[in-house]
């Protein structure tokens, strides 16, 4: 008995897609990256950030000592502050507002050279304490 017409072209796709395959495998064979040179396979970026075969022109060295990551550093001149005592306590503690930044630093009493008053100019010194800045060094401005 014969085959019917969808049979046979079932059997002419199927045998297409074969050689199809075959000629993909053939291709993937000649095309493949194995056995090239390290320089064939590398990938640069261009300065559109486009990949391109061609390697970058060269440029000067950059010395990795002068990299500063994070926060750009700050230099302070002259340590000593000025400001105004604008609260004072019973219990020996206050609080001094800065000239020029005009931030509240606290104080205790015994980081005090002499007696300071409410409103009183004073120069200090600004210091990292756990709980913020406090000012130590205070001595009343004359």
């Amino acid at each position: 008995m014969a085959d019917s017409f969808s049979k046979k072209e079932n059997f002419k796709k199927k045998q297409q897609k074969l050689k199809e395959k075959a000629q993909r495998r053939e291709e993937r064979k000649q095309n493949n990256n194995k056995g090239k040179d390290l320089e064939d396979m590398f990938m640069y970026v261009d300065e559109f950030g486009r990949l391109t075969s061609t390697p970058p022109e060269k440029r000067e060295e950059i010395d990795p000592s002068e990299i500063l990551l994070g926060a750009a550093p700050i230099e302070e001149e002259d340590p000593r502050k000025e400001g105004i005592v604008n609260f004072l306590s019973d219990k020996g503690y206050g609080f001094i507002t800065e000239k020029g930044s005009g931030e509240n630093i606290f104080f205790h009493g015994s980081n005090c050279a002499e007696p300071v008053k409410k409103g009183q100019r004073v120069s200090f010194e600004k210091e990292k304490s756990p709980k913020g800045f406090s000012a130590v060094n205070i001595e009343p401005v004359k």
